[in-house]
Order: structure tokens, then sequence, then C-alpha cells
């Protein structure tokens, strides 16, 4: 299968006209149809489409990563533009979720930075939501990886990432981290959108359920950019076994991630 991928809205921009913003989304164009994954914030997603001379009306599904406002913040501005199509993501994408930052006194204050907008809101400007948790297949060899098992023992997540529980805080579990699959003639394409789940994890499990063991390419955010050096190294090493041909990792990858030499070697 042959596949085009184009990044819509990223932390940088290249060239004059376009617009960069702390989010991620990415249009997958295969045979027949295209398919958005994430929306960004929602400030760049229809300038730079227009930009790229993109039309957003012939998406035929969107793909949520999971529910951080970075990635689903410009879901209504899309809606408008397409007029309504199925989005398929996990149940928990509406969940409430927050992150903590310092504050003056040394401790955690949290802050909301989950789905900015209530399901109703959404599915009235045409969303139509198709609850996914497990691997599945939406279009011929493109898959969703639902709940990524957790199996790394370096992959912890980050801590300030938390969600309410009674009248505390605990870590987000993030069993709504999807990431999109594509199964080509020269190996998987994973895009990514945060990675909460463990860049290591997602790919393992990628090739455990497609059988295909070569990784031919990485895009998307992989957080390592807030990850300790307990995750960050462990990862870079992991990640060099996969003997990936094109690594394009943005967004939340961060530039200790990125430009690391150990990982541009490996990668």
């Amino acid at each position: 299968m042959e596949c085009k991928i184009t990044v819509l809205c990223e932390n940088t921009v290249h060239g004059m006209g376009f617009l960069g913003e702390h989010g991620f989304a990415a249009l997958v164009s295969i045979p027949g149809q295209n398919i958005l994954f994430d929306t960004g914030q929602g400030f760049g997603l229809i300038h730079n489409s227009l930009r790229l001379r993109i039309d957003l009306r012939d998406v035929s599904r969107v793909v949520l990563s999971h529910g951080h406002a970075d990635h689903v913040g410009g879901l209504p501005a899309f809606l408008e533009i397409n007029g309504g199509c199925p989005v398929l993501a996990h149940p928990d994408v509406f969940r409430e979720r927050f992150r903590l930052l310092p504050d003056t006194v040394g401790e955690g204050k949290p802050r909301a930075n989950g789905m900015p907008w209530t399901q109703s809101h959404l599915t009235t400007r045409g969303a139509q939501f198709v609850w996914l948790r497990d691997f599945s297949e939406i279009a011929p060899n493109v898959f969703i990886t639902g709940e990524v098992p957790r199996r790394t023992a370096f992959e912890k997540g980050s801590p300030k990432m938390v969600i309410r529980r009674g009248d505390s805080f605990v870590q987000d579990p993030f069993l709504d981290d999807f990431s999109l699959v594509l199964k080509t003639s020269k190996g998987l394409v994973v895009v990514l959108g945060c990675a909460h789940a463990g860049v290591v994890n997602i790919l393992n499990h990628a090739i455990e359920k497609t059988g295909e063991k070569r990784v031919y390419a990485v895009l998307g955010g992989t957080h390592l950019g807030l990850s300790p050096e307990a995750q960050l190294n462990p990862s870079i090493e992991a990640l060099k076994e996969f003997d990936i041909q094109m690594p394009a990792l943005s967004h939340c990858t961060g530039t200790a991630g990125r430009r690391s030499r150990d990982c541009q070697a490996g990668l």
C-alpha cells in the first residue's frame, strides 16, 4: 500500500505563511480516502490546510490519539469545514485531565489540559463518535493500536499528567493513547500523537499485531522531551534495535530527544 502523510499542525514551521502551535495534526492519504489524525489546538489547522491547498471536506474520518487539548482542540473548526464524519477514539477521550505545574510553594498546581469541548457540542456539529478499545483495522492495511500494553520497565509516563480520583490526583493511565499504523511495502509506518503509552511499547505492539517486523517510518510526538533521563536514555537505546529508516519525530519529542547524537545514530 502506498500512502502520503502531510503534517498540518506542529510546534515549528518551515516556509512562509504557515502557523506553528504546540500541537499535532496530520493528514494520512491512502488510495480512496483521507484520514485526519488529530486536529491540533485549533489555531493552525484550517490556515495551514488552505496554505497547502488541502481540502478538508475530502476527509472521510478522524482519528484522535488522546484527549489532550493540543490534539483535539481543532475539532469544531474542522467540522465547520467538513460538515461531519466519523470520529474514531477511545471512550476516555472526554475524561477530565490536568497537568501539575510548579507553584510558589514548590507543590503541584493542577491546570486543566483535557478535551475543551463537550461531546454534545461536537456531535451537534457533525461528529459521529465511534468508540474503540482494541487494535482495529479501519481501512485496508491501516490500523489503530487501541489500548497498548505497558511492558517496558522504563516507560513510566509523566507523573505531572494526572486525573482526579476522589479528593486527590493520580497519574493519568492514558488508556486512550492511540497511534496509527500503516502496513506498507517498505514496512510499518507509525504515526504517533504523544506516545504516552511509550514509543517502544507502541512499536512492539504494532509489530506483534501486524506480524510485520520492519519499521520503516515513525512520525509525530514521543513525549521524550518531558521525560527524565531514566526514561530517555533507555528509550533511545531500545529504539536503535528497530532500525527505523525514516524518523520524523516532532511536537513533544523535545530537543533532547530529537537532537541526541545517540538517537540520530540509532534511528
